[in-house]
C-alpha cells in the first residue's frame, strides 16, 4: 500500500520561497510502518499524474483550492481516493466533496489513524474529525519526507496552535477554537537540537499568546546558539522583559501584523489592542533596537481606508526600514467573520472567488467603501511594487540595529529582498490553478 501527499501549487509557476510544510512531517509519522510514502510538492515539482498510489492526501488552503480539486479529479479518474484537510475543506467539507471522497475537519492527528483504518477495511467515511482537544506534548515528525525539495533556508518548527486574539479577518479562531496549547518546552528543544539547520522559522500563527509560557520557552533557547524567526503582535514589544529575551536567544525576525495604520479601520477589524497602550512607532524602535528585523503585513479595503492610504502605508514602512513588507488587498475567507459580513452586506464580487476561472491573484473580492475594487487592486500592486524598487531595498538595508547589524545579515536582507520582488511581481494577475477544467464529480465535462 502506497499513500502519496501532496502540497498543491496556486499557480502553475514554481515558488522559490516555499517553506517547509509541517503538517506533511507529523502525518508521516503517524502512518503505520508498512505503508509506503511519497511526498510531492507541486511549488518545487510536477506531481506525477499516473495512479501509481493506493490513496491520495492533500493539504488545502482557500487560495490553493481550484488547483486542489483539479489535481484530484485526475487522480479519480485513474480510480485512486483522494482525501482532503486543512482549513478550507474544514470551512468548506461539503464542497470539497464535490471533489474528493473524505475529508478531514481540524486538526489531522487521531482522524488520520481512523481514516487509513476505515480505508484498509474498505470502509471509508466522507467525513473525520478529532473528537476532542489534540494536546501536543510528545509530538512527533517525520522530516525525512522534506529532504531535497529545496525550500527556503529555514527550519519550521511548531510551539503551540491557537490565538487568545479573534480578529474579524482571521480564521485561526474558528480553526482551533478559543484554547491556546502549546507543546512542553523540552519537547521542542530536544527537536531544534535534532536539526541539521540552525536557524528556525516557529510557524505559530502568534508565539506569544501566552506570554509566560514564552518566556519560559526563550530561555531555554538562550544556550542554543541559534537563530530563529516568527510571527507576533505588536504588542509584545511593551513588555521589556519579553524584548530583551527575543535578543539574547537569538530572534532576528519577526513577521508584525499591523494591518493598518489607520485607528478606525483597526476597530474594525477589532485590531485596536495594538496600539491602546503605545504607537507602532514606540514599538518598531524597541524591536529594532533589540535588533529584530521586522517583516511588516498591510492589508487595504477596510471602511476607513482611501486611495491615499497606500502611499502613507508604504512611505511608512520604507521610513521605519522594514526587512520585508507586504501589501495586500483585504481577502476575506471562509470560516472568518469577515466573509460572513461582506456576504451579508451583498459586497462580495464573487460567489466563491477560489474557484472562478476570471479570478486573478490581486484582484480585489468586494467592493470597498472608500475606494472602487478597480483601486483596490491597483493601490496594493503599485505598493507592492513601490516597496520593492531598488531604491527602496538599499535604502532599507541601511539599519545597523538589524538589516546591516552583520555582513551575513547584509547578504540574507539582499537575498530575501530579491527573492520577495521576484515572486511578488510574478504572482500578481496569475489565474489560480491551471487551465485544466474544474468539473465536480457526477457532472458532465
Amino acid at each position: 500500500m502506497k499513500i502519496a501527499f501532496v502540497v498543491p501549487n496556486m499557480f502553475e509557476t514554481r515558488a522559490f520561497d516555499a517553506i517547509e510544510p509541517l503538517v506533511f512531517s507529523i502525518l508521516a509519522a503517524r502512518t503505520p510502518d508498512d505503508i509506503d510514502i511519497v511526498f510531492w510538492d507541486e511549488r518545487k515539482e510536477d506531481v506525477p499524474l499516473d495512479g501509481n498510489v493506493s490513496l491520495l492526501a492533500i493539504t488545502v488552503e482557500t487560495h490553493t483550492a481550484r488547483r486542489a480539486y483539479q489535481i484530484a479529479r485526475e487522480y479519480r479518474a485513474l480510480g485512486v481516493p483522494v482525501v482532503m484537510g486543512g482549513h478550507h475543506p474544514t470551512f468548506l467539507p461539503d464542497e470539497a466533496l464535490q471533489y474528493c471522497d473524505a475529508v478531514v475537519i481540524g486538526d489531522a492527528e487521531g482522524a488520520w489513524e481512523e481514516l487509513i483504518k476505515d480505508f484498509r477495511a474498505g470502509a471509508l467515511k466522507s467525513k473525520y474529525s478529532q473528537p476532542d482537544i489534540m494536546q501536543l506534548a510528545g509530538l512527533k515528525l517525520d522530516r525525512s519526507i522534506l529532504k531535497g525539495k529545496g525550500y527556503a533556508p529555514a527550519s519550521v518548527v511548531q510551539y503551540g496552535r491557537g490565538c487568545k486574539f479573534n480578529c474579524e479577518f482571521c480564521s485561526i479562531r474558528a480553526f482551533y477554537g478559543k484554547g491556546l496549547r502549546q507543546r512542553p518546552v523540552a519537547d521542542v528543544v530536544a527537536e531544534i537540537e535534532a536539526l541539521d539547520n540552525r536557524h528556525v522559522f516557529f510557524v505559530d500563527d502568534n508565539i506569544f499568546v501566552d506570554r509566560a509560557k514564552a518566556k519560559e520557552l526563550l530561555r531555554a533557547l538562550v544556550p542554543l546558539n541559534m537563530t530563529w524567526s516568527c510571527q507576533v503582535s505588536i504588542d509584545i514589544a511593551q513588555d521589556p522583559e519579553l524584548v530583551d529575551l527575543l535578543e539574547k536567544s537569538g530572534c532576528n525576525g519577526a513577521l508584525v501584523g499591523f494591518e493598518s495604520l489607520n485607528p478606525i479601520n483597526l476597530q474594525q477589524m477589532k485590531k485596536g489592542w495594538g496600539v491602546k497602550r503605545q504607537d507602532y512607532e514606540t514599538s518598531i524602535k524597541i524591536l529594532q533596537d533589540a535588533g529584530v528585523m521586522i517583516y511588516g503585513s498591510f492589508v487595504f479595503g477596510y471602511d476607513a481606508d482611501t486611495p491615499d492610504s497606500f502611499e502613507e502605508t508604504v512611505e511608512f514602512a520604507i521610513r521605519n526600514k522594514f526587512f520585508l513588507g507586504n501589501f495586500a488587498g483585504l481577502v476575506p475567507t471562509p470560516g472568518a467573520r469577515l466573509y460572513d459580513r461582506l456576504r451579508e452586506e451583498n459586497r462580495l464580487l464573487h460567489d466563491k472567488w477560489w474557484l472562478d476561472p476570471n479570478f486573478r491573484y490581486g484582484d480585489a473580492t468586494f467592493i470597498p467603501r472608500g475606494m472602487t475594487p478597480d483601486q483596490l487592486t491597483e493601490g496594493c500592486h503599485w505598493a507592492r511594487t513601490q516597496f520593492t524598487t531598488y531604491g527602496s531595498i538599499f535604502h532599507r538595508l541601511w539599519d545597523r540595529r538589524t538589516n546591516l547589524k552583520s555582513l551575513h545579515r547584509a547578504g540574507f536582507f539582499l537575498a530575501a529582498n530579491y527573492v520577495f520582488r521576484r515572486e511578488l511581481r510574478g504572482k500578481h494577475g496569475q489565474s489560480l490553478g491551471s487551465e485544466m477544467p474544474l468539473v465536480p464529480a457526477g457532472a458532465n465535462a
